[in-house]
This record gives structure tokens, sequence and C-alpha cells, in this order.
């Protein structure tokens, strides 16, 4: 096998899967190790069995961890291809180069191997039927994708042909963690700040959020105008709690995601690897929402300060591709008092300055949204329409008195109270 000639994908080298399966396909009938060779097949057999565990793949195992490898290496190509599909110039034929040493590995037939050594056990994992949905990476719809793009190059018929089906899921789909998910958090350790996926976000979008037109449509208006390469605002939502504000975010996560956009969610006391986090994203094709919820600070924090040099102030040009989406309770973001207003804080000459300095934060947001609490009429509109979308039996009349009821005793008229009532309804009704 010709593992050493890659060029591009060279990454494949560093796996000790692939290394290991490699030795495995230089099968010798004369060798004279035959024993520590079927020892060697037995791993690989069992290290085949972990990836599927890991990752929930199904079928042709090997296809699916080549596949895996192949749709996870960003180097230069698949970088290039994320989004923008196939590009021009002399790195297609290194690709090619490349794609045509691997399709051997797709190809290879194992037959003769498992008849000569009486290896039955090594059909296992060339036609296996999962046990269970889970991915401990993955989640169900990116992991049936890989496993299908393996069947997909178990059919081509030239490498050629395979390079092409590689760029175009690079096209749809992307490379890498970027890629293969919609939302990020953030965390620091030993070896610095990582960005890393997070498997499960819930699959709601605009359509599902009843009431806020107005407010909708101003968050999609800045989005489309960010995924289309136009000039866009950072966004501040505020308002009521329990009003939407982060369900819209989710919302458009899953809205524009086949758009190449993506969400990385921060807290406060990771703004100061704000810099940090943009440099890890600033030269992919990706389009990136860093999203903060619920962003207030009390008068005697600092942090956003930070923020501040981030969005608007630094020497460094923030990144076309980065853009800031807050959700707040508070409209002002820094919480200010009296004293600040009449100047008659002990210590501070100048009241107007201070009051300038906690304003700036959020005027540094272009666009600024606001989400109200629903009204009476339109709290029961939204309960109405949440009890018809989950199929709730109860009389109008009775669901108008209950639904008073609740949000009497459950912190008062919101679309989250009203959410909250319709699963308390269909968990009694389904008892």
């Amino acid at each position: 096998m010709r593992k050493n000639e890659l060029i591009v994908y060279r990454s494949f080298v560093d796996s000790a899967l692939f290394k290991r399966m490699s030795a495995v396909m230089e099968y010798d009938t004369d060798r004279d190790d035959q024993f520590e060779y079927i020892n060697l097949i037995y791993e690989c057999i069992a290290m085949l069995l972990n990836e599927a565990g890991r990752n929930g793949f199904y079928g042709n195992l090997w296809h699916c961890y080549l596949a895996n490898i192949l749709v996870n290496d960003e180097n230069s190509y698949s970088t290039a291809c994320e989004v923008r599909g196939e590009v021009s110039g002399t790195i297609n034929q290194a690709v090619l180069h490349d794609i045509e040493i691997i399709k051997e590995y797709f190809d290879f037939d194992f037959t003769e191997l498992i008849e000569d050594l009486n290896v039955r056990e090594l059909e296992y994992v060339l036609n296996y039927d999962q046990c269970y949905e889970e991915s401990k990476i993955y989640n169900t719809r990116i992991r049936d994708r890989i496993c299908n793009l393996a069947r997909m190059f178990e059919e081509s018929d030239s490498p050629e042909e395979m390079k092409s089906m590689l760029t175009q899921f690079y096209k749809d789909f992307g490379v890498g963690k970027y890629g293969l998910h919609k939302a990020f958090r953030v965390d620091r350790d030993k070896y610095g700040v990582r960005i890393i996926p997070i498997k499960n976000i819930k699959h709601v979008y605009m359509k599902d959020l009843i009431g806020y037109e107005n407010a909708k449509q101003k968050l999609i208006e800045n989005t489309e105008a960010f995924v289309a390469g136009r000039p866009a605002n950072n966004v501040l939502l505020y308002g009521e709690a329990g009003t939407g504000k982060s369900s819209s975010i989710k919302a458009i996560s899953n809205e524009y995601y086949d758009r190449g956009l993506r969400i990385i969610e921060i807290y406060r006391h990771q703004f100061r690897d704000l810099n940090e986090i943009i440099s890890q994203i600033k030269n992919r094709n990706y389009r990136f929402i860093i999203y903060m919820d619920d962003l207030s600070f009390e008068e005697f924090e600092t942090e956003y300060k930070y923020l501040k040099a981030v969005i608007e102030g630094g020497l460094e040009k923030r990144p076309e591709n980065v853009l800031i989406y807050a959700t707040s309770n508070r409209r002002h973001l820094v919480r200010e008092n009296f004293a600040d207003r009449d100047g008659a804080s002990i210590g501070d000459k100048h009241g107007s300055d201070t009051v300038q300095e906690k304003l700036s934060l959020a005027n540094r947001f272009g666009v600024s949204i606001y989400y109200g609490a629903p009204s009476f009429d339109e709290y029961h509109e939204i309960v109405s329409a949440l009890a018809d979308r989950y199929g709730v039996t109860m009389d109008k009349a009775q669901l108008k008195s209950e639904a008073t009821k609740w949000e009497m005793r459950h912190g008062g008229l919101s679309g989250r109270t009203a959410q909250q009532f319709i699963d308390h309804v269909r968990g009694v009704e389904e008892v």
C-alpha cells in the first residue's frame, strides 16, 4: 500500500488504525510471523468496533473510518472548498494523486485474507449493524451523512468521481468541526483556548416562535445580509425574560446553517479570550456569530471593557466573517444608579463621563431589538397556537382559564410561561 506517498492528506499516515490496517492489507501468504499477523487483524477489528461505538457508524466500518478522516481533514484544499466548492489550480492534481491512493484502500477486497487465515470475525466490521442510534461525537444527521458518503465512495468508478463527491461534500457541509456542527462553546485548558462542538441544539425555527414579527424580521434582515457577505451589524436583543430572545438565536443557527453560518457561545468570564477565539476563526470560509446570552454587568464588574475593545475600539479590525449577537434583560447592559446621573457619586467629579462609559457598550451594537412581554390577549394567542401545534385536546375555554391561573402562579405573561403551561398540560393528558 502507498500510504507514504500521500501529500495533501498526509494526516492519514499519523493514524494508528490506518497504519495497522495498511499492514493488514500488505498480507503475504509466505510470511513467518502469521500468529502475530492474525493478532494484528483482531486488534484492528477491536479498534474499528470502538470507532463504531464512539461515532455511531454502521455498514462497512473501515470505509466509514476512511470517510470520517476525509471529512475532518482541514488542509489547504478542503478549507478552500468549504462553502465555496471546487477551486482551480495545481492543488487539484495533488489531491487527485492522494485520492487515487485512498481509493485503493476503499477497493481492497478482504475475501482472500478471510479465507486463507479463517478470520471470519473480520466480516463483523465489513457489514456492521448498529446496536443503538447514539453517537458520542456526532448528532444523527451528521453521522448519517458520513456513512452515506462512505457508501458513495464504495460505488464510485474512478478517483476523479470520488474526488468530485468529496469536493461536493465540502461545499454542502464543510470540513472539520466547523463544517459538521452548527454550534460551539469555548473551553480553556493547559493547551490554551479550544472551540468545542455542541452536539445537540434545539431544532427550533423562526416559524416556531409565535408573535414578535417585527423583532424577528429585523434579526432576519441583519443575518441575511451577514451570510450574503453584505455589511451587517452586531445585534443586541433585549427585553423581558422568557420572550424568545435566546430562542431566536437558536432559530437562526438552524435556519442559516446550510449557508455557512456557525454560532459560538461564550460566557462573561471568557471575554478576555475573545481575541484568541477570533484568531482561530477569522480565516475560515464560514460566517461566525459569537453569541452571549443574558449579557449584563454590575457596576463593579469590568469584563465588559474586553468586549468593548473587540466590538469596536481596538487597533485590529474585526474580521468580516464575525459578528456578535447578545441577549439581555437590560437595554444598557451595565448597571447605572442615580448617583451616576446627578454627579453625586463620591469621588467622581465627572458624572456625565461615568454615564457615557456605561452606555458605550450598548451603543456599540448597531442593531438593538426589543422583545416586550406579551399582552394578556397575546399570551393566550401563544397558548392557543402551542396547544394546536402539540395536539392538546383541552376545551378552549378551559384552556384559557387554566392558562390564566398558570401565569399568575408561574412568572407572569411570557412565551416561556405559555410553553411551560402547555408542557404541563401535555404531561397530565398523557398520564
